[in-house]
């Protein structure tokens, strides 16, 4: 009994050293890091807030929308994107959703990494237009993947045109049409 209470004792007071140096050492961590810059989304402003798809109900055509939001006190920028299709007589109901965050590191122009419920992970570089008007959205280059080009245009203060373009997997920039859209904020 005695030896099983001291087994016991020492498990704690081992339990509780290891807390109070887990306590002790975060702070002395995060005051050895410095905050990067607080980074620039003024050009990111014309694409901020909910949005939604302008179809025209034609039958088999997808609705969707999505939203562009700021999270980690304006360390990075969301997007959350939804599409759902009707059933067809050749395929059935479906949801496409993705998330994208885009981030910029010191001294880099921003980038974003995207994610679906398809299992679809692409790394984007990010490039606006001279006008501010268009944003690119450029997936990395593979051999032996396709590439992906996502581009928004402003059309108006509350409406955008949206291109999703894939090229073919040894044809980077062999792009073709995939998706055209027009949006407007809700």
């Amino acid at each position: 009994m005695i030896k099983e209470r001291s087994i016991l004792t020492c498990s704690r007071t081992i339990v509780l050293a290891i807390l109070t140096a887990g306590l002790i050492g975060t702070p002395a961590i995060a005051a050895t890091q410095q905050p990067a810059p607080t980074a620039d989304w003024s050009a990111w402003q014309f694409l901020m807030g909910a949005w939604v798809g302008e179809g025209d109900g034609a039958p088999g055509q997808g609705q969707g929308g999505f939203t562009f939001a700021f999270d980690l006190q304006k360390r990075v920028l969301v997007r959350k994107n939804f599409a759902s299709y009707p059933a067809t007589k050749d395929r059935p109901a479906f949801t496409h959703d993705d998330l994208m965050v885009v981030y910029q590191e010191a001294g880099k122009p921003a980038q974003a990494i995207y994610f679906d419920n398809e299992g679809h992970v692409i790394h984007y570089s990010i490039e606006f237009s001279k006008d501010g008007d268009s944003v690119i959205f450029l997936g990395d280059p593979s051999p032996s993947a396709p590439r992906f080009r996502l581009t928004y245009v402003k059309s108006g203060s509350d409406a955008l045109g949206i291109k999703f373009e894939i090229a073919p997997p040894g044809k980077p920039d062999a792009f073709a049409p995939y998706i055209n859209a027009r949006v407007h904020r809700k």
